[in-house]
């Protein structure tokens, strides 16, 4: 017996060995394409000729190699890897402008994000940085948030604790043991496994990546929990785990506040999933300089130097399969007509409720297979975001380049629980948790752009069937009672954020608007108004999940990219598309990544060394 599981357990580590570091495809990462910075462009309508290129059937590609739904960054993303091994890709927007969550718009004057409001690990030497350069050709730059870049906030008015998070390890912890003296122990565990967990995470890009018999043999045996810390604490709850550590509720809300990143609430989120973002942002916060269209704008061209295209205005409304049931093509709504593109392989970063649910035919959503993946999954919360244009210069409003999240008191789930269920109108009277944001002031271009003016983001989640009845409403023009609604929660939003910032008044205010869920489905093509994908609660970080759901699905020639494939976020969906590249093109796209930067690393060094 012994030497039976000896000889499988060698065998197994062979296997495993052969597919971390398999690498018979091409390589996107192979060659160095950054070139020397160029001016950045500001005038929108030089922009808009590389974001807004309409769709019109003579502009697709003949011989196309890929047509990507969605021009998300896991679309888009995932676009610029193939174009990088010479495959031409045609992707797919139904919005007038590319870049998914991390378009901009423009009102009255102001610019406004709808998705980017901070990225962490961009330290020069680390892998996400030396990728985001090779696909950008070191075009896109970044600009550091202040130090503290979080501000937690917590109780009402009156008795407000406010406790900053600083970047940097041995900051984050000093700087919190200064805000919690006598709970050092505490503090410093909880670091230790974040940082564990977080090492862990390998394990669930691999389970994607293996063989299905191999990645369900890890799952079913137990390995995948024993292999990987991230897999042993995915199904313990954040709630528990900081109760565990302390009995402090200001101090287990600061180790929890980040949860409004992905949606689900402590008693429902996976430490696991926690413990990503806190490593996330652990050596810092960064924006994109320019603005988050710089994204698109630097990715489409790479695309289009390989012979693909990206097209707006091109609503796919079903993927085509043959007899055999696989997938040839997309189907395009031109006006009234349908406009067939055809390729070899369909890759989908609509998200797996739109593509599983929306473009199948009825007989395929039908399948086993494909009920079985989705009934692993459930839709996310939906999200409330509000742009307020302002008078007045960063300095003038007393803006920083950091963020704040707002909490009406230390009980989180409690408090958001009785949020999202609650009567609409008693909900929005009493917003639980807020985050507010100056793009304006993250961005160095910003005053050049739009002197004297600034602007805020400001987020916070609310429950899609409050405004369900108004979905299908013309979205320039929804009936008064929806604006009614709308009035009301911006209104409340308001008077959190002039009582944080005094410097901001009424009378400051240019422009005030909100999206409300039914908004994020009308332009990003969220099913429930979600931003962040299909739910990141417990039940998401199952491994049997993750060995389930991979980029390639049950049907032949179609897969998925994007945040729904790994983990919420712009880090998030740009792993889901290093994860569907790695499947599509044969070989580890991570552990490319991971070599690109130790690359650069010693190309810097020597160049220091000069």
């Amino acid at each position: 017996m012994l030497i039976s599981i000896v000889i499988i357990s060698v065998a197994l580590v062979i296997f495993i060995i052969k597919y971390v570091f398999k690498s018979p495809g091409p390589n996107p990462f192979e060659t160095d394409t950054r070139e020397p910075l160029k001016n950045m462009v500001h005038d929108r309508k030089e922009k808009n000729k590389v974001l807004k290129q309409g769709f019109l059937a003579s502009k697709v590609p003949d011989n196309l190699d890929a047509v990507i739904v969605g021009s998300g960054i896991g679309g888009l993303g995932l676009a610029v890897l193939l174009a990088k091994v010479g495959k031409k890709v045609l992707v797919l927007e139904q919005h007038d402008r590319a870049g998914g969550c991390c378009h901009t718009f423009t009102e009255k004057g102001f610019e406004f994000d709808v998705g980017i409001h901070y990225i962490g690990e961009l330290l020069d030497h680390k892998p996400f940085r030396c990728m985001l350069d090779q696909m950008t050709n070191g075009q896109l730059q970044w600009e550091p948030l202040d130090n503290p870049f979080d501000h937690v906030v917590l109780g009402p008015p009156g008795n407000r604790r406010r406790y900053p998070i600083y970047s940097g390890r041995a900051r984050f912890l000093a700087e919190l043991k200064k805000c919690f003296p006598g709970e050092e122990k505490a503090i410093d565990e909880y670091v230790r496994l974040v940082q564990k967990a977080g090492r862990g995470v390998w394990l669930l890009a691999l389970l994607k990546l293996f063989p299905a018999p191999l990645a369900s043999f890890i799952v079913y045996t137990g390995l995948a929990k024993r292999l990987s810390f991230f897999f042993k604490m995915s199904s313990r709850s954040l709630k528990d785990v900081v109760n565990e550590l302390t009995e402090n509720g200001d101090l287990r809300a600061v180790f929890a506040y980040i949860f409004g990143t992905y949606g689900s609430i402590p008693k429902d989120s996976s430490f696991s999933m926690h413990s990503l973002l806190v490593n996330h942002y652990l050596n810092g916060a960064w924006y994109p300089k320019g603005g988050a269209s710089e994204i698109a704008y630097h990715m489409i061209p790479i695309v289009e130097k390989a012979g693909g295209a990206v097209l707006v205005r091109a609503p796919v409304n079903r993927i085509l399969f043959n007899e055999a049931k696989e997938a040839y093509g997309v189907s395009v709504m031109k006006g009234q007509e349908e406009v067939h593109v055809r390729a070899p392989i369909v890759i989908s970063d609509a998200g797996i409720f739109n593509t599983y649910q929306k473009l199948l035919p009825k007989e395929l959503q039908a399948s086993p297979a494909i009920k079985k993946q989705l009934s692993m999954m459930k839709n996310g919360e939906g999200c409330l975001s509000v742009f307020v244009g302002l008078t007045g210069t960063k300095e003038e409003l007393g803006l920083k380049a950091d963020n704040y999240w707002i909490f009406t008191e230390n009980r989180f789930d409690e408090l958001v629980q009785k949020y999202m269920i609650g009567r609409r109108e008693d909900s929005v009277k009493d917003i639980p948790v807020l985050f507010v944001a100056s793009p304006s002031s993250k961005d160095s271009t910003w005053p050049k752009r739009s002197p004297g003016k600034s602007t805020l983001s400001l987020v916070t989640l609310a429950n899609y069937e409050w405004f369900e009845e108004w979905k299908d409403d013309k979205v320039t023009n929804r009936a008064p009672e929806y604006k009614e609604l709308k009035r009301a929660l911006i209104d409340s939003i308001l008077e959190v954020v002039m009582e944080i910032f005094p410097k901001v008044t009424r009378d400051k205010i240019e422009y005030v608007d909100a999206g409300t869920p039914i908004t994020n489905t009308h332009y990003i093509g969220a099913p429930k108004g979600e931003i962040y994908g299909a739910d990141h609660g417990l039940a998401r970080f199952t491994p049997e999940l993750h060995a389930a759901l991979r980029p390639q699905t049950p049907l032949k020639n179609l897969y998925l990219t994007g945040q729904d494939v790994f983990v919420c976020g712009f880090a998030g969906a740009l792993a889901g598309a290093l994860t569907c590249g790695s499947t599509i093109l044969n070989r580890n796209l991570h552990l490319d990544a991971v070599v690109l930067a130790k690359k650069t690393k010693l190309v810097n060094l020597k160049l220091k060394g000069e």
